[in-house]
């Protein structure tokens, strides 16, 4: 489990296409103190460290996870928004995060308002019942608040540190990004649908 907090941007050093895809990311993590077969965020998508050195980690990625997410884009120079797994007693400083990749919104809209930007993003259909005014969800693993839904599509603002701190500062208009919808929506949601069925 993960909280959306993003506490590293870490950098695609290499991809190979074995039976899986195998990724190498450089990071500022102390490699030491992560075992192997630990958990790590990357991106949104939970993966598990296969392989790891000063200042990098391996991870397998299975040929589902690539046609579920957009880690099908994932080259030489990437960088991608990283967090390690929760650890009980930790600060839960966003959201419960599970790194299970929903879909893949679209991001159809940027501006400026003030420092911050306002992106407007569209979800898959059939996700957006589960997306509400002022509920979490995450995107590329990032813990945020939804301002506002209009049918399939959403708004969400980041404020300067969020841009500086995540991969956020690099958004452009077209870009897919992992959505995981709020693990309470999915629960309310599937509890209507037995005390309405």
């Amino acid at each position: 489990m993960f909280t959306g907090i993003i506490t590293d941007v870490g950098e695609v050093r290499q991809t190979e296409k074995r039976g899986d895809l195998r990724a190498r990311i450089g990071t500022r993590y102390d490699m030491a103190r992560v075992d192997m077969g630990a958990s790590i965020c990357c991106d949104g998508v939970c993966l598990t460290v296969v392989g790891k050195g000063d200042g990098w980690f391996d991870v397998d990625i299975s040929a589902e996870t690539v046609s579920k997410t957009n880690l099908d884009t994932w080259a030489e120079g990437k960088r991608v928004n990283l967090e390690r797994a929760l650890k009980v007693g930790d600060e839960l400083g966003g959201h419960i995060v599970s790194g299970h990749v929903d879909g893949l919104a679209e991001v159809v809209g940027l501006r400026d308002e003030g420092d911050s930007t306002r992106v407007t993003l569209r979800a898959p259909e059939g996700l957006e019942r589960f997306i509400a005014p002022k509920g979490s969800v995450a995107l590329n693993g990032t813990s945020l608040t939804v301002n506002e839904v209009e049918g399939r599509e959403f708004g969400i603002n980041f404020i300067p540190h969020t841009k500086e701190v995540t991969t956020w500062g690099d958004v452009r208009v077209g870009d897919r990004v992992n959505l995981e919808i709020d693990t309470l929506a999915r629960y309310v949601a599937r509890l209507q649908e037995v005390v309405a069925g």
